[in-house]
């Protein structure tokens, strides 16, 4: 069964897709980009200040579902600048500390609203 996952705590859609989906004990969780889920804005800052409001982001939806960081089974990061990959990974280490979940991180070209950073995850239990 199919079932839409979807939480004030973490901003909007800015596209025809759902912040997160669940099917049977997977949770399928859309890519997330540095947006402030009250404001809307991207907010400014250095890759740590992008990637930790990401993250928050990510956590949201994650605890939206019913679970948590330690159900997050796989994240396919993207950087604007692979040479973020460092100071990327010092935030990212924070949030996954006791359970690391398997994870690509990729440099493209551009970003929506030429973010720094955009993550996205599939979680289960």
């Amino acid at each position: 069964m199919r079932e839409i996952i979807a939480t004030e705590k973490a901003p909007k859609a800015v596209g025809p897709y759902s912040q997160a989906i669940r099917f049977a004990n997977l949770v399928f969780i859309s890519g997330q980009i540095p947006l402030d889920p009250k404001s809307g804005e991207i907010v400014g800052g250095d890759i740590e200040v992008q990637a930790k409001q990401v993250l928050e982001n990510l956590k949201a939806i994650v605890e939206a579902s019913g679970m948590g960081l330690k159900n997050v089974l796989k994240c396919t990061c993207f950087l604007q600048d692979i040479e973020d990959f460092a100071r990327f990974n010092s935030v990212y280490a924070t949030y996954f500390a006791d359970v690391l979940p398997a994870r690509e991180t990729v440099e493209v070209s551009r970003l929506p609203k030429d973010v720094l950073v955009e993550i996205s995850a599939i979680c289960g239990k």
